[in-house]
């Protein structure tokens, strides 16, 4: 029996085809990157050459979802599309029934159901895309940042710092792991993710999107800033090497 025809048929060691299918999905799509500061949460997504003619505006993997939430993916866009729109009525709905902004976890939770859901029943297919959640908690210290990960699967978890999508994403949080301080500023936040996305990403700040999200306002970095940022990394990089005391030579 082929186990991997039927969304709602496991195999016998236990997997679900699909649902697998779908996580190689996102590998195969382009890397996003959040990492959480101490005042706001960073947001950096690889963006693959465009067609020369192709407008660069109508090709977005950073999105707002609420006014109160940034969402990055890594995956099938054509399918990020759909269930960004089914979170952005929810936020809707939720704002007309309670008369408040949804909370960052309720979005969360929103997206990996409605994700589950398309994993359960037949006649449907799983999203192939996994989703990076930023914004601000609501509690009683006036909010802290926040950062939410969605996969193919429906689960949904919080992080410091996470990495989606691309061939190197295991590597990539191996790095963040080393790099990442829990009192990071805002610019110590977008270096350490610019840092990491130069891993993967050729061109420099040509072929990246970075998206601070901060408590009242979310900024998309320009092109000039960003390529202060990559000079600056290099600069620092080539110093390093240059300080590296020289091994004497085994007579």
């Amino acid at each position: 029996m082929s186990y991997d025809r039927a969304i709602t048929v496991f195999s016998p060691d236990g997997h679900l085809f699909q649902v697998e299918y779908a996580m190689e999905a996102v590998r195969r799509g382009s890397t996003a990157i959040g990492v959480r500061g101490v005042d706001c949460v960073v947001l950096a997504v690889e963006r693959r050459a465009l067609a020369k003619l192709q407008d660069p505006r109508t090709i977005r993997k950073i999105v707002k979802v609420d006014s109160r939430c940034t969402l990055a993916f890594a995956g099938l866009t054509a399918d990020a599309r759909v269930l960004i729109q089914k979170a952005r009525v929810e936020a809707q709905s939720y704002r007309l029934t309670c008369e408040d902004a949804p909370s960052m976890e309720y979005l969360a939770r929103y997206i990996a159901r409605t994700q589950q859901k398309y994993t359960q029943r037949g006649g449907v297919r799983p999203f192939g895309i996994a989703t990076l959640l930023a914004g601000f908690s609501d509690d009683e210290t006036g909010g802290k940042p926040v950062l939410y990960q969605t996969d193919p699967a429906g689960t949904h978890s919080s992080w410091k710092a996470q990495v989606i999508g691309g061939r190197n994403a295991k590597s990539l949080r191996e790095f963040l792991e080393k790099g990442y301080e829990e009192s990071m500023a805002e610019t110590a936040a977008v270096k350490l993710a610019v840092q990491a996305l130069l891993e993967v990403v050729d061109s420099g700040a040509k072929n990246m999107e970075v998206c601070v999200v901060r408590k009242n306002e979310t900024i998309f970095m320009e092109e000039s800033a960003l390529d202060e940022v990559v000079k600056q990394i290099e600069v620092e990089a080539g110093d390093k090497k240059g300080t590296t005391p020289a091994v004497a030579p085994v007579v």
